[in-house]
Protein backbone atom coordinates (compact mmCIF):
# COMPACT_ATOMS: atom_id res chain seq x y z
CA UNK A 1 0.00 0.00 0.00
CA UNK A 2 1.43 3.39 -1.06
CA UNK A 3 2.35 5.37 1.63
CA UNK A 4 0.30 8.53 1.43
CA UNK A 5 -0.13 11.64 4.14
CA UNK A 6 -1.88 14.84 4.23
CA UNK A 7 0.24 17.36 5.60
CA UNK A 8 -2.08 19.56 7.39
CA UNK A 9 -2.01 16.61 9.85
CA UNK A 10 1.55 15.00 10.72
CA UNK A 11 0.75 13.75 13.86
CA UNK A 12 -2.09 12.07 15.81
CA UNK A 13 -2.25 15.21 17.92
CA UNK A 14 -3.34 17.54 14.76
CA UNK A 15 -5.89 15.13 13.80
CA UNK A 16 -7.50 15.17 17.48
CA UNK A 17 -7.71 19.26 16.96
CA UNK A 18 -9.50 18.48 13.57
CA UNK A 19 -11.70 16.17 15.17
CA UNK A 20 -13.07 18.36 17.96
CA UNK A 21 -13.68 21.08 15.27
CA UNK A 22 -15.47 18.73 13.01
CA UNK A 23 -17.76 17.11 15.15
CA UNK A 24 -20.23 17.41 17.80
CA UNK A 25 -19.36 17.89 21.27
CA UNK A 26 -21.05 14.65 22.81
CA UNK A 27 -19.27 12.82 19.99
CA UNK A 28 -15.81 14.11 20.63
CA UNK A 29 -15.96 13.68 24.68
CA UNK A 30 -17.36 10.34 24.09
CA UNK A 31 -14.13 9.34 22.05
CA UNK A 32 -11.71 11.55 23.68
CA UNK A 33 -12.58 11.19 27.62
CA UNK A 34 -11.39 8.53 30.38
CA UNK A 35 -13.37 8.34 33.63
CA UNK A 36 -13.67 9.80 36.54
CA UNK A 37 -11.08 12.68 36.33
CA UNK A 38 -9.31 11.48 33.38
CA UNK A 39 -6.02 10.22 35.87
CA UNK A 40 -5.27 6.98 34.49
CA UNK A 41 -5.91 7.97 30.84
CA UNK A 42 -3.48 10.60 30.40
CA UNK A 43 -0.73 8.45 32.87
CA UNK A 44 -1.23 5.70 30.03
CA UNK A 45 0.67 8.16 27.58
CA UNK A 46 2.77 9.74 29.76
CA UNK A 47 4.34 6.64 31.18
CA UNK A 48 4.89 4.90 27.50
CA UNK A 49 6.90 8.50 27.33
CA UNK A 50 9.13 7.83 30.10
CA UNK A 51 10.69 4.92 27.84
CA UNK A 52 13.65 5.85 26.37
CA UNK A 53 15.81 3.86 23.35
CA UNK A 54 19.23 3.89 22.54
CA UNK A 55 20.48 4.66 19.02
CA UNK A 56 23.72 3.10 17.38
CA UNK A 57 25.01 5.81 14.92
CA UNK A 58 28.67 3.85 13.78
CA UNK A 59 26.61 0.26 13.09
CA UNK A 60 26.46 -1.13 9.69
CA UNK A 61 22.71 -0.83 8.53
CA UNK A 62 21.22 -1.52 5.25
CA UNK A 63 17.42 -1.28 6.04
CA UNK A 64 14.53 -1.55 8.91
CA UNK A 65 11.81 -3.88 8.10
CA UNK A 66 8.56 -3.39 10.24
CA UNK A 67 6.98 -6.63 9.25
CA UNK A 68 5.65 -8.84 11.68
CA UNK A 69 4.69 -12.14 12.30
CA UNK A 70 1.89 -12.61 14.72
CA UNK A 71 -0.35 -15.82 14.83
CA UNK A 72 0.60 -17.26 11.44
CA UNK A 73 0.11 -13.82 9.25
CA UNK A 74 2.69 -11.40 8.34
CA UNK A 75 1.67 -8.24 8.93
CA UNK A 76 3.27 -4.74 7.43
CA UNK A 77 3.63 -3.22 10.81
CA UNK A 78 3.96 -4.25 14.48
CA UNK A 79 -0.03 -2.34 15.13
CA UNK A 80 -3.53 -2.51 14.62
CA UNK A 81 -6.65 -1.05 15.04
CA UNK A 82 -8.17 -1.49 18.38
CA UNK A 83 -11.72 -2.21 19.35
CA UNK A 84 -13.69 0.82 20.01
CA UNK A 85 -17.88 0.59 20.75
CA UNK A 86 -19.94 3.43 19.25
CA UNK A 87 -17.68 4.09 16.02
CA UNK A 88 -20.83 5.29 13.60
CA UNK A 89 -21.51 7.85 16.27
CA UNK A 90 -17.97 9.85 15.90
CA UNK A 91 -17.74 9.13 12.24
CA UNK A 92 -20.42 7.49 10.11
CA UNK A 93 -19.53 4.27 8.27
CA UNK A 94 -16.52 4.78 10.54
CA UNK A 95 -15.93 0.62 11.25
CA UNK A 96 -15.94 -0.16 7.32
CA UNK A 97 -13.30 2.83 6.59
CA UNK A 98 -10.82 1.56 8.95
CA UNK A 99 -11.07 -2.32 8.16
CA UNK A 100 -10.81 -1.18 4.66
CA UNK A 101 -7.75 0.81 5.00
CA UNK A 102 -6.53 -1.83 7.42
CA UNK A 103 -7.05 -4.87 4.81
CA UNK A 104 -5.23 -2.31 2.09
CA UNK A 105 -2.17 -2.06 4.51
CA UNK A 106 -2.02 -5.19 6.00
CA UNK A 107 -2.77 -4.77 9.22
CA UNK A 108 -5.13 -6.16 11.65
CA UNK A 109 -8.16 -4.77 12.55
CA UNK A 110 -10.50 -5.76 15.75
CA UNK A 111 -14.45 -5.16 16.02
CA UNK A 112 -16.07 -4.68 18.93
CA UNK A 113 -19.38 -6.37 19.73
CA UNK A 114 -20.73 -2.71 20.69
CA UNK A 115 -19.70 -0.85 17.56
CA UNK A 116 -21.65 -0.20 14.55
CA UNK A 117 -21.20 -2.56 11.83
CA UNK A 118 -21.64 -6.31 11.79
CA UNK A 119 -19.47 -9.07 11.80
CA UNK A 120 -20.31 -9.91 8.24
CA UNK A 121 -20.59 -6.65 7.05
CA UNK A 122 -16.71 -6.09 7.95
CA UNK A 123 -15.47 -9.53 7.32
CA UNK A 124 -16.72 -9.07 3.66
CA UNK A 125 -14.42 -5.67 3.16
CA UNK A 126 -11.49 -7.71 4.98
CA UNK A 127 -11.89 -10.88 3.16
CA UNK A 128 -12.41 -12.45 6.54
CA UNK A 129 -9.22 -11.04 7.79
CA UNK A 130 -10.63 -8.96 10.47
CA UNK A 131 -10.50 -9.61 14.37
CA UNK A 132 -13.59 -9.89 16.57
CA UNK A 133 -13.09 -8.75 19.92
CA UNK A 134 -16.43 -10.33 22.09
CA UNK A 135 -18.20 -8.67 25.09
CA UNK A 136 -19.37 -11.65 26.83
CA UNK A 137 -22.92 -11.64 27.39
CA UNK A 138 -25.29 -12.76 30.23
CA UNK A 139 -26.95 -15.56 28.44
CA UNK A 140 -24.85 -18.46 27.17
CA UNK A 141 -26.67 -18.81 23.92
CA UNK A 142 -26.34 -15.61 22.68
CA UNK A 143 -22.65 -16.24 23.71
CA UNK A 144 -22.71 -18.89 21.35
CA UNK A 145 -24.64 -17.75 18.47
CA UNK A 146 -22.29 -14.78 18.23
CA UNK A 147 -19.24 -17.18 18.17
CA UNK A 148 -20.76 -19.02 15.55
CA UNK A 149 -21.01 -16.28 13.80
CA UNK A 150 -17.67 -14.75 14.03
CA UNK A 151 -16.30 -18.72 13.15
CA UNK A 152 -18.74 -18.76 9.98
CA UNK A 153 -17.55 -14.94 8.99
CA UNK A 154 -13.62 -16.51 8.73
CA UNK A 155 -12.24 -14.66 11.64
CA UNK A 156 -9.08 -15.56 12.63
CA UNK A 157 -8.60 -14.69 16.15
CA UNK A 158 -11.26 -14.04 18.93
CA UNK A 159 -10.42 -11.82 21.14
CA UNK A 160 -12.20 -12.01 24.68
CA UNK A 161 -12.85 -8.76 26.77
CA UNK A 162 -12.52 -8.90 30.69
CA UNK A 163 -11.96 -5.36 32.00
CA UNK A 164 -15.61 -4.55 31.72
CA UNK A 165 -17.48 -5.76 34.61
CA UNK A 166 -19.31 -2.62 35.62
CA UNK A 167 -19.77 0.56 32.90
CA UNK A 168 -16.79 2.87 33.73
CA UNK A 169 -18.14 6.07 35.54
CA UNK A 170 -17.72 8.70 32.48
CA UNK A 171 -18.66 12.14 33.80
CA UNK A 172 -18.67 13.50 30.25
CA UNK A 173 -20.55 11.04 29.34
CA UNK A 174 -23.29 10.98 31.74
CA UNK A 175 -23.74 15.42 30.92
CA UNK A 176 -24.09 14.54 27.45
CA UNK A 177 -26.72 11.69 27.69
CA UNK A 178 -24.37 9.02 26.43
CA UNK A 179 -24.91 6.84 29.34
CA UNK A 180 -27.20 4.20 29.73
CA UNK A 181 -29.91 4.67 28.92
CA UNK A 182 -29.07 7.37 26.49
CA UNK A 183 -31.01 10.40 25.81
CA UNK A 184 -30.55 13.13 23.09
CA UNK A 185 -30.68 16.75 24.69
CA UNK A 186 -31.71 20.00 23.05
CA UNK A 187 -28.09 21.15 23.90
CA UNK A 188 -26.61 17.88 21.76
CA UNK A 189 -29.22 18.82 19.02
CA UNK A 190 -27.61 22.23 18.95
CA UNK A 191 -24.19 20.72 18.65
CA UNK A 192 -25.09 18.58 15.78
CA UNK A 193 -26.62 21.35 14.21
CA UNK A 194 -23.46 23.42 14.11
CA UNK A 195 -21.22 20.31 12.17
CA UNK A 196 -23.13 19.95 8.63
CA UNK A 197 -21.46 17.59 7.66
CA UNK A 198 -21.34 15.42 10.32
CA UNK A 199 -25.04 15.98 10.31
CA UNK A 200 -25.16 15.50 6.69
CA UNK A 201 -23.41 12.02 6.32
CA UNK A 202 -25.10 10.57 9.73
CA UNK A 203 -28.41 11.20 7.67
CA UNK A 204 -27.65 9.41 4.78
CA UNK A 205 -25.89 6.27 6.54
CA UNK A 206 -29.20 6.34 9.19
CA UNK A 207 -29.15 6.73 12.97
CA UNK A 208 -25.78 4.49 14.25
CA UNK A 209 -26.96 0.92 16.29
CA UNK A 210 -25.44 -2.00 17.20
CA UNK A 211 -25.28 -4.34 14.01
CA UNK A 212 -23.98 -7.47 15.24
CA UNK A 213 -26.27 -7.26 18.58
CA UNK A 214 -29.58 -6.70 15.80
CA UNK A 215 -30.54 -10.47 15.55
CA UNK A 216 -30.83 -10.22 19.58
CA UNK A 217 -32.86 -7.23 20.63
CA UNK A 218 -36.63 -6.75 20.66
CA UNK A 219 -37.85 -4.37 17.95
CA UNK A 220 -38.46 -0.95 18.10
CA UNK A 221 -37.10 -0.27 21.56
CA UNK A 222 -36.76 3.24 22.54
CA UNK A 223 -33.75 4.93 24.38
CA UNK A 224 -34.78 3.92 27.89
CA UNK A 225 -35.75 0.26 26.93
CA UNK A 226 -32.15 0.08 24.72
CA UNK A 227 -30.33 1.08 27.97
CA UNK A 228 -32.23 -1.56 29.79
CA UNK A 229 -31.17 -4.23 27.22
CA UNK A 230 -27.80 -3.32 27.71
CA UNK A 231 -27.42 -3.20 31.31
CA UNK A 232 -29.03 -6.38 31.59
CA UNK A 233 -27.11 -8.25 28.52
CA UNK A 234 -23.53 -7.59 29.70
CA UNK A 235 -23.72 -7.58 33.60
CA UNK A 236 -21.39 -10.00 35.08
CA UNK A 237 -17.69 -10.80 35.72
CA UNK A 238 -15.70 -12.54 33.16
CA UNK A 239 -13.93 -15.63 35.11
CA UNK A 240 -12.12 -19.05 34.25
CA UNK A 241 -15.44 -21.04 34.31
CA UNK A 242 -16.50 -18.69 31.20
CA UNK A 243 -13.42 -18.62 29.77
CA UNK A 244 -13.55 -22.91 29.39
CA UNK A 245 -16.02 -23.44 27.15
CA UNK A 246 -14.94 -20.57 24.56
CA UNK A 247 -11.44 -22.24 24.08
CA UNK A 248 -13.80 -25.36 23.72
CA UNK A 249 -15.80 -24.22 21.26
CA UNK A 250 -13.20 -21.88 19.53
CA UNK A 251 -10.95 -23.47 16.98
CA UNK A 252 -8.99 -20.43 15.99
CA UNK A 253 -6.54 -17.96 17.95
CA UNK A 254 -7.74 -17.08 21.19
CA UNK A 255 -6.79 -13.47 22.50
CA UNK A 256 -7.74 -11.97 26.38
CA UNK A 257 -7.97 -7.97 26.45
CA UNK A 258 -7.43 -6.06 29.38
CA UNK A 259 -5.02 -7.96 31.24
CA UNK A 260 -3.79 -5.40 34.25
CA UNK A 261 -1.50 -8.31 36.23
CA UNK A 262 0.76 -11.49 36.22
CA UNK A 263 -1.97 -13.43 38.05
CA UNK A 264 -4.27 -12.85 35.06
CA UNK A 265 -1.91 -13.35 32.61
CA UNK A 266 -0.74 -17.14 34.04
CA UNK A 267 -4.60 -17.60 33.97
CA UNK A 268 -4.46 -17.32 30.40
CA UNK A 269 -1.75 -19.11 30.30
CA UNK A 270 -3.17 -21.85 32.01
CA UNK A 271 -6.47 -21.79 29.81
CA UNK A 272 -4.56 -22.29 26.89
CA UNK A 273 -5.26 -18.84 25.34
CA UNK A 274 -3.11 -17.85 22.32
CA UNK A 275 -2.09 -14.33 23.23
CA UNK A 276 -3.08 -11.44 25.41
CA UNK A 277 -3.61 -7.62 25.36
CA UNK A 278 -2.46 -6.09 28.35
CA UNK A 279 -4.94 -2.87 28.39
CA UNK A 280 -6.60 -0.87 30.99
CA UNK A 281 -9.39 0.23 28.25
CA UNK A 282 -8.14 3.45 27.56
CA UNK A 283 -8.21 4.56 30.85
CA UNK A 284 -12.61 4.48 30.74
CA UNK A 285 -12.70 1.58 33.41
CA UNK A 286 -10.42 2.02 36.68
CA UNK A 287 -9.00 5.50 37.50
CA UNK A 288 -7.14 4.55 40.55
CA UNK A 289 -5.33 1.45 38.47
CA UNK A 290 -1.80 1.23 36.83
CA UNK A 291 -0.60 3.06 33.07
CA UNK A 292 -0.38 0.00 30.51
CA UNK A 293 3.01 -0.39 30.21
CA UNK A 294 3.51 -1.01 33.52
CA UNK A 295 2.33 -4.59 33.98
CA UNK A 296 3.23 -4.97 30.37
CA UNK A 297 7.22 -4.87 31.76
CA UNK A 298 6.45 -7.15 34.04
CA UNK A 299 4.23 -9.62 32.07
CA UNK A 300 6.32 -9.61 29.04
CA UNK A 301 9.43 -10.53 31.25
CA UNK A 302 7.88 -13.09 32.98
CA UNK A 303 5.07 -15.31 30.51
CA UNK A 304 6.47 -14.19 27.09
CA UNK A 305 8.27 -17.17 26.42
CA UNK A 306 4.93 -18.66 26.71
CA UNK A 307 2.39 -16.29 25.25
CA UNK A 308 1.62 -13.65 22.98
CA UNK A 309 1.89 -10.56 24.69
CA UNK A 310 0.48 -7.29 23.10
CA UNK A 311 -0.70 -3.94 24.47
CA UNK A 312 -2.86 -1.05 23.65
CA UNK A 313 -4.10 2.18 25.83
CA UNK A 314 -2.00 5.20 25.85
CA UNK A 315 -0.51 4.64 22.19
CA UNK A 316 -0.93 7.99 20.20
CA UNK A 317 2.49 7.56 17.82
CA UNK A 318 5.28 5.84 16.18
CA UNK A 319 7.62 6.51 18.91
CA UNK A 320 5.71 5.48 21.03
CA UNK A 321 4.94 2.03 19.51
CA UNK A 322 8.48 1.69 19.44
CA UNK A 323 8.60 2.72 23.17
CA UNK A 324 6.31 -0.22 23.47
CA UNK A 325 8.03 -3.14 21.80
CA UNK A 326 10.83 -2.18 23.27
CA UNK A 327 9.53 -2.63 26.83
CA UNK A 328 7.99 -6.18 26.05
CA UNK A 329 5.23 -5.84 23.79
CA UNK A 330 5.56 -8.22 20.40
CA UNK A 331 2.43 -6.05 18.93
CA UNK A 332 0.63 -3.10 19.75
CA UNK A 333 -3.02 -1.61 18.98
CA UNK A 334 -4.42 1.87 19.19
CA UNK A 335 -8.20 2.65 19.13
CA UNK A 336 -8.48 6.79 19.82
CA UNK A 337 -5.58 7.55 17.25
CA UNK A 338 -7.78 6.02 14.45
CA UNK A 339 -10.98 7.52 15.62
CA UNK A 340 -9.71 10.76 15.35
CA UNK A 341 -7.86 9.97 12.40
CA UNK A 342 -11.64 9.28 10.90
CA UNK A 343 -13.16 11.78 12.79
CA UNK A 344 -10.73 14.56 11.16
CA UNK A 345 -10.57 13.39 7.20
CA UNK A 346 -13.89 11.04 6.58
CA UNK A 347 -13.20 8.21 4.09
CA UNK A 348 -9.82 9.41 3.74
CA UNK A 349 -8.54 9.29 7.60
CA UNK A 350 -7.82 5.49 7.79
CA UNK A 351 -5.15 5.40 4.85
CA UNK A 352 -3.84 8.63 6.44
CA UNK A 353 -3.34 7.60 9.95
CA UNK A 354 -2.28 4.26 9.32
CA UNK A 355 0.26 6.00 7.01
CA UNK A 356 1.60 8.46 9.86
CA UNK A 357 2.06 5.71 12.12
CA UNK A 358 4.00 3.57 9.84
CA UNK A 359 6.53 6.52 8.19
CA UNK A 360 7.22 7.76 12.43
CA UNK A 361 7.93 3.92 13.02
CA UNK A 362 9.81 3.59 10.06
CA UNK A 363 12.13 6.90 11.08
CA UNK A 364 12.65 5.34 14.75
CA UNK A 365 14.01 2.54 13.66
CA UNK A 366 16.35 4.22 10.80
CA UNK A 367 17.42 6.32 13.67
CA UNK A 368 18.64 3.69 16.08
CA UNK A 369 19.90 1.11 13.61
CA UNK A 370 17.06 -1.43 14.41
CA UNK A 371 16.51 -3.94 11.88
CA UNK A 372 13.60 -5.69 13.29
CA UNK A 373 10.76 -5.59 15.53
CA UNK A 374 12.15 -8.35 17.28
CA UNK A 375 15.17 -6.04 17.87
CA UNK A 376 13.58 -2.91 20.00
CA UNK A 377 14.43 -4.68 23.33
CA UNK A 378 17.89 -4.24 22.41
CA UNK A 379 17.47 -0.80 22.06
CA UNK A 380 15.70 -0.23 25.50
CA UNK A 381 17.55 2.00 28.25
CA UNK A 382 17.15 0.39 31.67
CA UNK A 383 16.83 3.09 34.20
CA UNK A 384 18.79 2.56 37.46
Amino acid sequence: MEIKINSKYPSVHDLRKKAERKIPRFAFEYLDGGCNEDVNLLKNTSDIREVELLPYYLRNHIKSDMKTELFGHTYDAPFGIAPVGLQGLMWPNAPEILAKAAFDHNIPFILSTVTTSSIERIAEITEGQAWFQLYHPTEDSMRDAIIKRADAAGCPVLVILCDVPSFGFRPRDIRNGLAMPPKMSVKNILQIMTKWEWALKTLVHGQPSFETLKPYMPKNLDLKQLGNFMNQTFSGRLNEEKIKPIRDMWKGKLVLKGVANEADAEVAVRLGLDGIIVSNHGGRQLDAGESTIKPLVRIAKEYGDQIKVMMDSGLRSGPDIARTLASGAEFTFMGRSFMYGVAALGSQGGNHTISLLKTELQQVMEQICCENVQDFPKHLITKM
